[in-house]
């Protein structure tokens, strides 16, 4: 299959992301405000860490709820486990990888930083514009 589009022409490049010491409680929050499912987690260098999803905010909650203890640093609680994408990666090999994992969101890629993240969503859109 030739001239695929290609995951920068769908990926997101303005992204909430959060820091590693931010407090979990903060970033929870801007997750349920903002009504993502999850962020990806950069170092003060700009280096992709980790993600922090809903389902990982739930152990947060939990412990409020039930053990009253609200608190803690984003990288308690992130996934540190990261797959990415490689920009230019077309929306086929990309469909696949969704379709193999659990994961909603993968950051995008260049040169060892990320420059954005595509969804199951996005990748949802591509495949109906060429179908």
């Amino acid at each position: 299959m030739s001239n695929l589009p290609i995951v920068d022409d769908y990926m997101t490049r303005t992204l909430i992301q959060f820091a590693p010491d931010e407090n979990i409680h903060t970033a929870a929050k801007t997750l349920l405000e903002k009504r993502i499912s999850g962020a990806p987690v950069v170092d003060e260098t700009g280096e992709l860490v980790g993600v922090l999803s809903k389902k990982d905010c739930l152990q947060v909650v939990y412990n409020a709820s039930y053990h009253k203890d609200w608190g803690g640093r984003v990288d308690e609680y992130m996934s540190r486990e990261v797959r990415s994408i490689e920009s230019g990666t077309d929306i086929i090999t990309v469909a696949d990888l969704f379709v193999e994992s659990s994961f909603r969101r993968f950051p995008v890629m260049e040169n060892g930083r990320m420059v954005g993240q595509i969804s199951r969503q996005d990748i949802l859109r591509a495949l109906y514009e060429i179908a």
